[in-house]
């Protein structure tokens, strides 16, 4: 008995199932051969992306509009930063809820940069985080240009990126961060010497002060980390502090909730406002605060807003 040889339908089919089965194959095959840089916080993970561009697959662990000192990683996002090429973090205590992950990718030989071992850090001047290290250097954009230098020649050394393409990378976003600079200094300078002081939800602003010259009164939380709570003893005290200083607007993370700024004022006695910042995250694309350029930018413009009116 003779076989029957497939009509044209039948040799179409065939050829689509392979072709597709080739395809399927290769979607397979085919891997990101890239290096793979972790970041912890999405400010550093902005810059990485802005140095690097394409040239490595930038993985950012902290979402938009979370909060660095407590959010937490998934068993598979842990995995992938223990098998990375490069591991960025911030230090200096602010990744609280992810530093054991950190400490074990370092364990196990991955090489890793921290931001906080490359600038001159500040200690807490005040609160219970008083003689701490401060991570909040990002505040500052002049210590944003240190870790910029520093982190360039470790991105050169990974296996696939060029360092020709990276050094006109970090140049142009050297000039973005220097021009950044300029305009905080001439928005702040039209602030009123006795009206240049900050209260915020948490001690957030200790960089920023001392490079635009601005006096801390204090926090409604008095920690360095949003994790800590006030007492009824440190809200009295700082109310006494908003009075004092004649403070007409507190400054309120976004990615912290405000109701206890919003007591403060209404505890102070006195007209104070409660005047929104993005401190301690970036925002989704569609926010106020999608990179650290324009997160900057941003506080500028409501600080010198909030404290000129």
């Amino acid at each position: 008995m003779t076989a029957r040889r497939p009509g044209g339908r039948g040799r179409a089919l065939a050829g689509l199932l392979v072709a597709a089965a080739l395809a399927l194959a290769g979607c397979t095959a085919t891997t990101d051969d890239r290096p793979r840089v972790v970041v912890s916080t999405n400010v550093l993970g902005d810059v990485v992306g802005e140095l690097v561009g394409d040239q490595a697959e930038v993985m950012t662990l902290m979402k938009p509009d979370a909060d660095p000192h407590s959010f937490q990683v998934s068993a598979q996002e842990a995995a992938r930063l223990r098998s990375s090429d490069l591991v960025v973090s911030n230090g200096l205590g602010l990744e609280e809820g992810l530093q054991r992950h950190l400490d074990a990718a370092a364990a196990d030989g991955v090489r890793t940069f921290v931001a906080g071992d490359v600038v001159e850090v500040l200690d807490h001047a005040t609160g219970d985080a008083a003689g701490t290290p401060d991570p909040h250097l990002w505040t500052d954009p002049a210590r944003m240009l240190d870790v910029v230098d520093a982190l360039q020649p470790v991105l050169a050394g990974l296996d696939g990126v060029d360092p020709e393409q990276l050094a006109a990378r970090t140049a142009a976003y050297r000039g973005r961060l220097e021009a950044l600079d300029a305009e905080m200094v001439a928005a702040f300078a039209a602030i009123p010497a006795d009206r240049r002081a900050l209260v915020t939800n948490h001690h957030v602003f200790g960089y920023l002060a001392q490079r635009f010259d601005f006096r801390v009164v204090g926090a409604v939380v008095p920690s360095g980390t949003t994790l800590a709570a006030p007492s009824s003893s440190d809200l009295a005290d700082l109310v006494t502090a908003v009075r004092e200083a004649g403070v007409p607007v507190v400054f309120a993370e976004s990615s912290s909730p405000d109701r206890l700024a919003r007591a403060l004022a209404r505890e102070a006695g006195v007209q104070v406002r409660v005047v929104e910042l993005y401190t301690e995250s970036l925002t989704a694309a569609d926010g106020g605060a999608p990179t650290y350029l324009d997160m900057m930018r941003a506080n500028t413009e409501r600080i010198a807003d909030g404290l000129s009116s």
